[in-house]
Parts: structure tokens; C-alpha cells; sequence
């Protein structure tokens, strides 16, 4: 085992290995031996790092929403800066994420780990090809996030071009988390809908609690299923499907899943599984298999809910790229640099990684750097 010291100077180390092909091509040659090193520690336990075995196969390409700047940091007591959310932001992109959920335009009163999210979406790097969804719960929010917008310099991308809406499967949660029911928070979300379209932005839709809410026990999936058809109804692209307690398992998300193709099919939805009881990844292999094509997750394993006691974090990202690697579907994530990400925030905020796979990919790719640096000695 290195010592604290040799352990912080390795992963350093791997972090600069582990850069674009480019710059590793100029890289001196100890820096290209740790790159290598890595790699094939990687590519002793799986086929490639982005999972890209199959030719030509769109049909294997599964979407991953990465939420850990939003809904992995929101339920954080002590503040994070705006530096670290950026900073974050900054390794997703790294690692090849091309959803990056970057924050949510609430009442600080509420949420108030999310009161900074302008000037995240004002400082982040915005890389091409990559969007930046933000979670807008009422017109107040919507209004907040066009007022940033019309101020940002036109001759730049768009800072963000999505909004996210939610709702939740039962009247309790609904009433807890913005204290109007079901029906009126329907109501409230096809007005906001309506004028983000009609602003040219896309949106897409939350269902909180579909398998089980904290205070009302089981949600009946038929339920689900009506309230999704609403938000397709009204303009959304997609609707995730959330086990916000993490009570859900293959059988209750596939019935959900199941009520809701009554309406619209399974690949316009997501799968959104936290991973209180440990079936959160189980959930998302059986409803990928199933023919969802969308998964948020959060690196680290990052999260929780101000309204739901007792959730503990999102599935974490870096388990569901190497279980959807495994089974041959495509990510376009990089799963080293995805599990450095997760290690380096997980630190950031003070919180143990709760990555099982990204803890033990590193592990074994310092191990065998460590080995390799002593056997050159």
C-alpha cells in the first residue's frame, strides 16, 4: 500500500495521464506509461472505456443525464462554492458527459445550495455538443432563468436551451415540496411549459416518487402513467421516472414503466433510481433492457431529497457505465475519468464516494501504478 503522500502524488499523476489522446501524445514518456497503466487496468475488467464493442449499433447508445451538480448537491448543509460546482461541471465534460444538469432556479429559501445557480451557468466552460438543463419549478423560476439569458452575451452559446419541470405521483410529496396538489401543480407546469417553448427552449419533465413515497406508502402506477401522458401532453421531450425514496426494485419500476407505454413508449422516458435498499442499478438494467434510453445518475453517487426522509443519494454514474459497458450498450463516457470526478467531489464537499465501481476501479489502477513505479526503482 502507498503511503498518504505516494497515494495523493499517484493520483495526480493518473489525473494528467488520463488527458485527451493529444496532449498525452506530447506528454513525456513516464506520463504516456501511467496513461497506458490505467488503461489496461480498465480494460482487464471491461471492453472498452466507453463501452464501444458493438458497430453501427444507435439501438445500444443509452443517454445519461449527469445530475450531481443539481440534484446531487442540492440537499448539501454546508454551502458549495461556485468554484467547485464549476469545477465539476468542467470534469463531466471531461469525462465525456453530454447532459450536465447545472442547477435549478428555486427559492434559496427552500433549496438554498441552488441560490448561486446563475452565476455557475455564467462561469461554467460551455463545451459544443453538450447541454446544461436546468430544474425551473414555477414562473418565478422561469422568469429568473430569462432574465440571465437575455443578459448573456449573444454572440456566445446559449448558457442553457432546457429547462426541467417536475411533479410528483401523490398529493403528500406534491403538497410537501410545492405545497399546491397534483392537479394544481399540472396546471402551473403547463403555463411554464408553454412559455419556455414558445422562448425556444426544450423541456423536459419529472415524476418524484413513483415507487413508493415517504408518506404515503405504495403509488398506485396507473397514477404514473397519467401524470406522464400530462407532461408529453404539454410539450415535455422526455419524462424521468423517479424512485425518489429508493424503495423501488425491477418489478414495481417495470410496472411504472409499463403504465406509462400505454401512452407513449418507453424510450421517451428515463430512469431516474436512487439506491436507498441497493436496487437502484438493478432498476436500471431492467428498464434499459426494457427499452429505456435515458438514466440519470450522479458521480459519487452524490444526492438525496429535502422532502424525503431517510433517501440516500442517486444510483451512482460510475456503476451504471461499467454495468451498461458490460452488457454492450454505449455511453460515450470515459469510466476512469467518470470515477476520478466522483472521488475528486466527493472530497470536495467532505463525503465518503459511495461509487462501489468507481472506488474499486481506481484502486486497482493505483495499485498497478504503484507496482509499476516500484518496479522501475
Amino acid at each position: 500500500m502507498l503511503p498518504l503522500q505516494g497515494l495523493a502524488t499517484s493520483s495526480r499523476l493518473l489525473r494528467t495521464a488520463l488527458a485527451s489522446g493529444s496532449r498525452a501524445a506530447s506528454s513525456p514518456p513516464a506520463v504516456r506509461d501511467l496513461h497506458s497503466t490505467a488503461r489496461r487496468c480498465l480494460a482487464a475488467v471491461q471492453p472498452t472505456s466507453k463501452g464501444g464493442t458493438m458497430p453501427g449499433s444507435e439501438d445500444r447508445f443509452v443517454k445519461i443525464v449527469e445530475v450531481s451538480p443539481r440534484d446531487g448537491l442540492q440537499n448539501e448543509k454546508n454551502v458549495v462554492s461556485v468554484e467547485t460546482k464549476v469545477e465539476l461541471i468542467r470534469r463531466l465534460q471531461e469525462a465525456g458527459a453530454a447532459c450536465i444538469e447545472a442547477g435549478s432556479f428555486v427559492s434559496p429559501k427552500w433549496v438554498p445550495q441552488m441560490a448561486d445557480t446563475a452565476a455557475v451557468l455564467s462561469s461554467m466552460p460551455i463545451k459544443p455538443g453538450v447541454s446544461y438543463p436546468v430544474l425551473v419549478p414555477n414562473a418565478r423560476g422561469l422568469e429568473d432563468l430569462l432574465a440571465l439569458l437575455s443578459k448573456a452575451d449573444s454572440t456566445q452559446p446559449p448558457l442553457t436551451d432546457e429547462i426541467a419541470i417536475f411533479t410528483a405521483a401523490t398529493e403528500s410529496f406534491t403538497k410537501r415540496n410545492t405545497n399546491v396538489s397534483i392537479a394544481e401543480s399540472i396546471d402551473r407546469l403547463a403555463r411554464v411549459t408553454e412559455q419556455a417553448l414558445a422562448r425556444g427552449l426544450k423541456v423536459r419533465g419529472y415524476i418524484s416518487v413513483v415507487a413508493g413515497c415517504p408518506y404515503e406508502g405504495a403509488v398506485d402506477p396507473q397514477v404514473v402513467g397519467s401524470i406522464s401522458k400530462q407532461l408529453f401532453d404539454m410539450g415535455c421531450y422526455e419524462v424521468s421516472l423517479g424512485d425518489t425514496v429508493g424503495v423501488g426494485h425491477p418489478a414495481s419500476m417495470l410496472a411504472v414503466l409499463e403504465a406509462c407505454a400505454k401512452y407513449n413508449p418507453p424510450a421517451l422516458h428515463a430512469a431516474h433510481c436512487h439506491d436507498t435498499f441497493g436496487t437502484g442499478l438493478a432498476n436500471v438494467l431492467a428498464m434499459v433492457k426494457a427499452g429505456v434510453k435515458t438514466v440519470d445518475a450522479a458521480v459519487g453517487g452524490l444526492g438525496g431529497c429535502p422532502y424525503s426522509p431517510g433517501a440516500t443519494g442517486n444510483i451512482d454514474t460510475e456503476s451504471v457505465i461499467y454495468a451498461l459497458h458490460q452488457e454492450g450498450y454505449e455511453t460515450g463516457y470515459d469510466l476512469i475519468k467518470t470515477a476520478e470526478a466522483g472521488e475528486w467531489i466527493a472530497k470536495a464537499v467532505g463525503k465518503e464516494n459511495n461509487s462501489r465501481a468507481g472506488k474499486a476501479l481506481l484502486a486497482k489502477a493505483r495499485q498497478a501504478l504503484a507496482q509499476n513505479q516500484q518496479a522501475k526503482l
